[in-house]
């Protein structure tokens, strides 16, 4: 992926790039601003300086790719593809996205998932999965947007931060359904631009 700068609903820009080494104190200040509520329903704790390096060491290993918006000098929004590799998932790959709380509701998850849809095709990837906790309403509509549909749902399965047993939601989009429903919404934008 090329650095992008776009055009938000509300006439702001940001800058899309895939994330660099040198992105993890700016990573960890993302993520120390979002919502107590919202972090606790995240897969891995990244209130932990420590976890936000690893994440940083999987993508320099090649096992994700890892793309962020950026205004100014300041992380907005955070998408990863974790890439299976090999075996029988080599043809599956897994996205995950968090937007900030002041960028939410102007686009940007759009945008931010129609680069990891670019993503997942150029790395030949058939089918795009996703997780998450039942209390993710937000996320759980995007992904119905862009096609996915829900596959199974594992009562208790996980724990929040809290340590509160949380309901597991897997869902999962063709490649190809995923770029129809993303095509079909930005076709219906009049606000979107790139340059």
């Amino acid at each position: 992926m090329e650095e992008k700068r776009v055009t938000l609903k509300d006439g702001s820009e940001v800058l899309l790039r895939p994330m660099r080494s040198d992105d993890q104190e700016r990573s960890y200040e993302f993520f120390q601003a979002i919502p107590t509520e919202d972090r606790g329903l995240l897969r891995a704790d990244v209130t932990r300086r420590e976890m936000v390096a690893q994440r940083i060491r999987l993508m320099e290993a090649g096992q994700v790719r890892r793309l962020v918006a950026v205004v100014g000098d300041r992380i907005v929004a955070d998408g990863a593809l974790e890439l299976s590799g090999h075996g029988w998932k080599q043809h599956v790959a897994e996205i995950r996205l968090i937007v900030g709380v002041d960028y939410r509701r102007k686009g940007l998850g759009m945008l931010m998932a129609r680069e990891l849809y670019l993503l997942a095709a150029a790395e030949k990837v058939e089918q795009v999965v996703v997780k998450m906790m039942r209390p993710q309403y937000a996320a759980h509509d995007i992904f119905k947007r862009l096609g996915f549909g829900d596959q199974a749902l594992l009562p208790e399965y996980v724990k929040d931060r809290s340590g509160r047993k949380q309901d597991l939601i897997l869902m999962r989009c063709d490649l190809q359904a995923m770029w129809k429903q993303l095509e079909d919404y930005f076709q219906e934008s009049d606000w979107q631009r790139t340059r």
